[in-house]
């Protein structure tokens, strides 16, 4: 495996230049997010459409992401992962082209499923690049290292946005994707090691690609049950057709995977307890994380407290600015307390935050705002290099791909039903009479609430272990 041969053979400077290519590919996701809950307000009244539809903008990006994460794991276990990272994120910069000169909202819809289909792997393929390379005493460091690039650029990108979308539109918002793409490009093919292992091309030939079609389907078929309404035009969870047909779906994926001789994913790493309840918990942190701040806030900053993309974008920029102080603390904290305490930390804060939000007035004082926000960023911060390291150090090696690609889909499945439910639910109460607008949002807010904590009881069941013994248990299963 590539990432066994660089473990034993790659030098400390080698692995560093290695981690800091991949800090500048994982620009890119972050980066595109940010621009996007900037520029969705505009987007959302430029084209006239209500709030479920408008959360299709950012699902048709989710969506094809989420479930390409395990099959790029899957291939990386046999193919070059830095060739993998290559022609993602040249896909990517194709996507971004497209977005930006868009005319459409079906043109628009189009750009971001190609982007979606290029980035799918930087995730999945980073962390086992990570996780292969770096010796387990390091692994922490590294991870920790690694993950503070989504919250920094979380400072940037909002501000970056708003005053690119006030003055030339929200097509602008999607040229700096492409721009750091084309040097995240650079920086891996000079700055990555070549690995020594023969690309068994042979593979692909084989590869299970209708257990591929089989869980897309099944991920297709509950997002649109989910958010029916702009797809079939049925409410919301009332397409019994969707739903029979996610459940049909799912079982012949199992039945599939089951039978094959070397199935896309081999259902017995599920028997892997910390990877199951470490990807549940990250998803649900996600579905907090992507419906109320990613989707659910810009409207809510546009809508209710009147702000313009330029201070929607410095607003939007405090929650980073505390996951980039937090986020590295997670792990030094998770070394003392252990990671259960720290996930059960991390969702008592979004709870408290969305439930304070639910209770706002609509001439709340901006202090405030700024201030939960600051405070939702500690929660989501604290836990996100925990959760990478609770669901993958106790992974064996030569699973690494797979569920590094499982626990990416897992994670991102819960931005996509984040911002589903987020357009649903608020269209839902918007569409009742006699509710106001600010009251709509309220009750949005509430189930938010619910959703982390839901995210607070699964965090009970994550591994009460310090970073230490999971280095041993890695290191065994290496």
């Amino acid at each position: 495996m590539e990432h066994t041969e660089q473990q034993s053979s790659t030098p400390i400077t080698h692995s560093n230049q290695l981690l800091y290519a991949l800090m500048i590919t994982a620009i890119i996701l972050p980066l595109s997010e940010w621009m996007l809950s900037v520029s969705l307000p505009i987007i959302r009244d430029d084209f006239g459409i209500a709030a479920d539809s408008a959360a299709w903008i950012a699902t048709a990006f989710t969506l094809p992401f989420m479930m390409l994460m395990p099959v790029y794991g899957r291939i990386s276990d046999s193919i070059s992962r830095r060739r993998l990272l290559i022609l993602g994120i040249c896909i990517f910069t194709v996507g971004s082209l497209l977005a930006t000169f868009s005319t459409s909202l079906a043109s628009l819809m189009v750009a971001r499923v190609v982007q979606g289909v290029g980035v799918a792997g930087l995730l999945p393929l980073s962390l086992a690049l990570i996780t292969g390379v770096f010796p387990p005493a390091q692994r922490s460091q590294a991870m920790g290292l690694y993950s503070t690039v989504g919250p920094v650029l979380g400072v940037i990108s909002p501000i970056l946005a708003g005053l690119l979308v006030t003055a030339w539109g929200w097509r602008a918002s999607f040229i700096p994707g492409a721009l750091i793409a084309l040097v995240s490009i650079l920086a891996i093919h000079f700055m990555t090691p070549t690995s020594t292992r023969r690309t068994q091309y042979k593979f692909l030939k084989s590869f299970d690609w209708i257990g591929v079609v089989f869980l897309c389907a099944t991920l297709v078929s509950l997002l649109f049950y989910f958010s029916s309404r702009p797809i079939t035009g049925r409410p919301p969870l009332q397409d019994w057709r969707l739903f029979l047909g996610t459940i049909l779906f799912l079982g012949l994926f199992i039945r599939h995977e089951n039978r094959k001789p070397n199935p896309f994913i081999n259902l017995h790493i599920f028997k892997n307890r910390a990877l199951v309840i470490g990807s549940i918990s990250a998803g649900l942190r996600m579905l907090a994380l992507g419906g109320s701040l990613g989707f659910l806030m810009p409207l809510y900053f546009a809508d209710v407290v009147q702000l313009d993309p330029t201070r929607t974008g410095f607003y939007l920029m405090v929650n980073p600015v505390a996951m980039t102080l937090f986020v590295r603390y997670g792990s030094r904290l998770s070394g003392r307390f252990g990671s259960r305490v720290i996930g059960i930390a991390g969702f008592a804060v979004i709870t408290a935050v969305m439930l304070t939000f639910s209770q706002l007035p609509g001439n709340v004082a901006h202090w405030l705002i700024v201030l939960l926000l600051f405070v939702f960023g500690t929660g989501t911060g604290l836990m996100l290099a925990v959760l990478h390291q609770a669901a993958l150090d106790a992974v064996p090696t030569a699973d690494l791909g797979t569920a590094s690609g499982i626990y990416s889909m897992i994670r991102f499945l819960g931005s996509a039903c984040g911002a589903a439910f987020g357009g649903v639910l608020l269209q839902f109460y918007l569409d009742q009479s006699g509710t106001t607008q600010l009251t709509a949002y309220q009750h949005v807010f509430l189930w938010f609430a619910g959703f982390a904590i839901l995210g607070l009881f699964t965090a009970t069941f994550l591994p009460q272990i310090t970073p230490p013994q999971l280095y041993g248990q890695s290191a065994q299963a290496n």
